[in-house]
Formats: structure tokens, sequence, C-alpha cells
């Protein structure tokens, strides 16, 4: 477990705040040796942090010695330079939705001061939190213009000296929020050795794990002395407290998913999954190329693009009457359909054309069901067969009226599942990288064909768990366990 470091220019500037040992001054942290032995998460509150100073030696020295710090020597370069900050629709729209910003005082702009992603004015909440994501550093002041369309015009950091009483007391609200360590009172038990950040979406309607399962990876967390806790996207400006983080929320590379991941890689935290995965399992576009370029045998398809689409007889001198449609980011049998004319081809693909450019046309192959073998780092360590829904081409059956019924399952102990299926899985998940994967197959007249693979796979409890118990989060926590422990000797 890494223990949190709060360095300052001197002891004085600390007065408003309860005392803390984790609280030392740049000169502390830079001069004594016993801050270059240990594993730290640094928060760097230095006044002065322009290039070659005090403050930026304490971020960049830091980063040598295997630190977390926040603010790293990246975010401190790219503040050095910037005047305006692009900003993408999102957030042009939190700033043009916002009424507050009608009231720019006329000097300049508006000025909003963020602590940690916080911000006193709550209806500009989202606007704090993305520039934090995208410039993470614990005190920072933008401006935003005062005139149509609002702008981020500017972007510094904010210095300890420059708050008021109120802002003082949501700074040390949003730092006790940020690294709840700091101020946690010692615990009798043994403290972990690592701490792990389970990201989950309790919205979600489908998520990758239920919460029993949550619930037994958290469990099995804490015997093999590592403290793992549930966040979601509200915790996401916490994340550098963690040593590493598993998302257990359906990824997409639009979606927070993917930033968190992007986020852990760069701060040389393990992450399970890692973006290059997510970019690369998300996208059936994407894994049409791969599986051709491979040879690995998969369903024959073809792309369809909006511009000029193919007609369905063209598609189905190729891949047979009975083609499956599919944009490249659906799940859960979301987004996927089935035709066999001319007509449901052209109903189906305006609709869908409405959600994607690029749709992915591809052979039907009925089976009574799809293997699923989990894979986690090159090796298959569970197995399921999910039979389709009664009735039904797809495992899960979405009816008109909202409701989902999916068909039922088997859990095969991966030594009794058909070797070949585990090998193909295998070879399969090495091509992608070295997660946690799940890679789906079938088997028909036709031989053994990929489906698709899967960066973020099911593990629920009572399915996928059913042969190996809590030995399955063990197997999946020890990879954790292994990756940090090759980091620490490094």
């Amino acid at each position: 477990m890494n223990s949190t470091l709060i360095v300052i220019d001197s002891p004085e500037q600390w007065a408003p705040y309860f005392r803390s040992e984790s609280v030392v001054t740049a000169d502390e942290y830079l001069q004594d040796d016993q801050y270059s032995k240990s594993h730290f998460s640094v928060i760097n509150l230095c006044s002065n942090l322009s290039y070659l100073s005090e403050g930026y030696y304490c971020s960049l020295l830091g980063q040598a010695r295997k630190h977390k710090v926040l603010p790293s020597i990246e975010t401190l370069n790219q503040l050095e330079g910037i005047t305006l900050l692009k900003m993408n629709q999102s957030l042009q729209r939190h700033c043009n939705c916002r009424h507050n910003l009608d009231k720019a005082s006329g000097n300049g702009g508006y000025q909003l001061d963020l602590f940690f992603g916080k911000c006193e004015d709550v209806s500009l909440q989202k606007l704090a939190r993305a520039v934090f994501d995208q410039y993470p550093a614990p005190l920072l002041r933008i401006t935003i213009s005062e005139t149509h369309p609002f702008q981020v015009t500017g972007i510094q950091t904010l210095t300890l000296n420059a708050l008021n009483d109120q802002q003082q007391d949501l700074f040390a609200d949003s730092l006790d929020g940020f690294n709840k360590k700091v101020w946690r009172k010692p615990r009798n038990r043994k403290p972990a050795r690592y701490d792990l950040a389970i990201f989950h979406n309790p919205e979600e309607q489908f998520p990758p794990s239920n919460n029993k399962a949550l619930k037994l990876f958290i469990s099995e967390a804490r015997k093999m002395e590592i403290h793992a806790e549930l966040i979601t996207e509200a915790d996401s400006g916490r994340l550098m407290e963690f040593d590493a983080l598993f998302i257990r929320a359906t990824t997409a590379v639009d979606d927070i998913t993917y930033k968190l991941a992007q986020a852990a890689e760069q701060a040389d935290m393990v992450v399970i999954d890692d973006p290059s995965s997510i970019i690369r399992c998300t996208n059936k576009v994407y894994l049409k190329e791969f599986l051709d370029t491979t040879s690995i045998p998969a369903p024959r398809a073809k792309l369809i693009f909006s511009r000029k689409p193919l007609s369905y007889d063209e598609l189905a001198e190729e891949l047979g009457k009975t083609m499956v449609l599919k944009i490249p980011d659906g799940s859960f049998s979301v987004g996927i359909d089935k035709v066999d004319s001319a007509s449901l081809y052209r109903e189906k693909i305006d609709r869908l054309f409405q959600r994607s450019s690029v749709l992915l046309a591809q052979e039907f192959i009925p089976t009574d069901f799809d293997w699923r073998i989990g894979v986690l780092n090159g090796e298959g360590i569970y197995a399921c067969k999910y039979y389709m829904a009664r009735g039904h081409w797809q495992i899960y059956r979405h009816t008109e009226n909202g409701n989902t019924r999916s068909g039922k399952f088997e859990t095969v102990p991966i030594h009794l599942t058909p070797r070949r299926i585990v090998k193909m899985a295998e070879r399969v998940a090495n091509s992608i990288g070295k997660g946690l994967y799940g890679v789906d197959l079938k088997e028909s007249e036709k031989g053994m064909m990929v489906i698709e693979v899967n960066d973020n796979p099911s593990i629920d409890h009572g399915v996928e768990d059913a042969i190996l118990g809590t030995e399955l989060y063990r197997i999946i926590l020890r990879e954790f366990i292994t990756r940090l422990d090759l980091k620490r000797t490094k």
C-alpha cells in the first residue's frame, strides 16, 4: 500500500488545517533519503510549480522515484503554456447550459476555482470534473469567457495562500474525499499490501459482474491483504489513491471506462481492462479485420458503409440469404438483427445506420449454444456454455415491452472442456493482449469459429464461478498481485 505525502512550501502554510505526519516540506521531500526509498503517493501543493522551480522538482523527482505524483510533470508542462483549453462538444454543453456564466463580472471572464475537480458552483461541477480529468492537479483556477459561445480562456495552478476561509473548508473536504487514507485512523488489522479500485456502474442493466460477485472480489481480496473498494464515476477523482484498477462495467471508447483506463495506465497503475484491449475488443469492425488478418476461423463477414451500402442480393451471394447485422459496439445482443429478405434488410440498416456509419454483416450460423472461455494472461481459467433463449436465435431476447430473457447456461470445468476450444481461445486472446478476456466460439458442421472477444467478460456469482467458487476470484486477484509485485521490483 502506498503511503500519502502532502508536500508544501513551509509548515506555516498548513496552519489552517489539522496537523498530520503526512505533511512534509519541499526541502524535506527533496533532500531526506527516507522519501526516496519507499513507495508514496504525493500531492504537490508547492506555490511555485513553474519550470525548474522547487515545486517542479518535487514532481520530477517524485516520478523518477516511481511515486504517484499529483500534478505530474506532464500536467505541469501542459499547464505552463496553455492559453486556451480546446473544448469539445461535451465541455461546451456544460458551459452553455449554465445561467451562472451570464453573471461574469466583466473583468475578463468568470473565474472558477477547482479543488481536486470540485468547485463551489455546483451548477458547473461537470465542467470542473472534465477539466480535472484533462489536467489533474490539486488546485486549479480556470477562466471562462464572458460572451457566448463560452470557452475556457485560461487555466493555471492555484496556491494554498490564495484561498479564503470558505475555500479552505472546501479544499479540506475535497482533500479528505480525494485521499481518505491521509486522515484515516490507524486500524488494528494488518495494513493492506495494495489498494485496488473496482469500477462499476450501479445503474447498468447488464453489468459484467452482479452484486454478489463484486462482494466476493472484495472479501477475497481482504483475505489476500488487498484493500479492494468499489468506485463509481463520481469517485473517478480518487483514482490515484489506488495501486490498480479493475473495470467491472461495460466498456466503450467514448465512455468513462476508457478514460479511467487511460488515466490508470498513464499513472503506471496495473489496469484490467487496459485501453488497448478496450479499443480492440469493443469494436466489431476492428475484430473482423483482426480475425481476417490472423487467419483465425470466423463467420464470413462484410462491412456495410452508409454512404454506399451493399445491396441485400450482393451480400446474400457471399454470406447466404439469412445473415446477421451488427453495429460495431453492440453488446448483450443489443444492436444485432437477423434478416432474410431484401425488405427487412433495408428496414434494419436504415435504423442501424442512425447509430453507426459502418455496419457488419455476418453469415448466420445457428447453434444451440455458444462457448465462452475466460482467458487471463493467456491462459484459460473458466468455460461456460451459454444457450440461446427459448424460441430465439440469440442468448438474450429483448422484447418490445422492455423485458429481457436469457437462455440457460452450463459451467464446464476448464480441464474437461475440449482442448481445441481452449487452445483456440488462448491463441486469440494472446493476439489481443495479456488482460482478462472472454472468447466466444461456435461449433457447427462448418467447424469451429470465433464469434467475438470480450475485454470485460461476465464474472457472475452462480454462473462463471459455479465450478471454481471463490478460487475464480482469487485467480484474478493473484494476477493483480503478481503484476504489482513486479512493478515494485523494477
